[in-house]
């Protein structure tokens, strides 16, 4: 488990489900060891650590079987970050938990449309570790560019703001059964 956190249902976009988590919510981060690499945490036993999320607010919107996300961030005063597209192996749902593998190599996109790949070397990092073949990452890579092409931005979510009661979210007990 790299990381968890607890969202509030929002509603549904393009047959997406959207979620959201801002600051304050309780949730899990993998550790960072230092002198090692990004993604060699993900071949590590050591366990995630208790965090809380404080930097942003994001609405995620995924659909079962997709391959990626549509994510759409502010900062911690409501100002539109952009949008992001995380490419990830396909959502599978679990009761009311949602499982997922990152594949490391996002697309970011700015709030005047313009895109860029996002951890290019995080993603040749897998590839050297093995962690992605040759023929999985081409695939990760054709998804992400079928998603640019598609151009799923702008959503109409953009002005969208919680209700005033949601308070931040605990992680379930459970967060950790799999």
């Amino acid at each position: 488990m790299r990381w968890c956190w607890p969202h509030h249902y929002v509603g549904e976009w393009n047959g997406r489900v959207g979620l959201y988590c801002g600051p304050g919510n309780r949730g899990k981060l993998m550790k960072r060891v230092a002198g090692k690499g990004y993604l060699e945490h993900w071949v590590t036993d050591a366990p995630a650590f208790d965090y809380v999320w404080d930097s942003s607010h994001v609405l995620r919107f995924m659909r079962a079987g997709d391959a990626h996300t549509v994510e759409l961030f502010w900062d911690d005063g409501w100002g539109f970050v952009g949008w992001y597209v995380n490419l990830q192996a396909p959502l599978v749902v679990r009761g009311s938990f949602l499982d997922t593998t990152d594949w490391a190599l996002d697309v970011t996109v700015e709030p005047d449309g313009t895109w860029a790949w996002k951890d290019e070397d995080d993603f040749a990092e897998a590839l050297e570790l093995g962690i992605f073949d040759i023929e999985l990452a081409a695939e990760i890579r054709a998804e992400g560019e079928r998603v640019i092409a598609e151009r799923p931005w702008p959503t109409g979510w953009e002005g969208w703001r919680p209700p005033a009661d949601w308070e931040p979210l605990p992680l379930p007990e459970d967060w950790h059964v799999v």
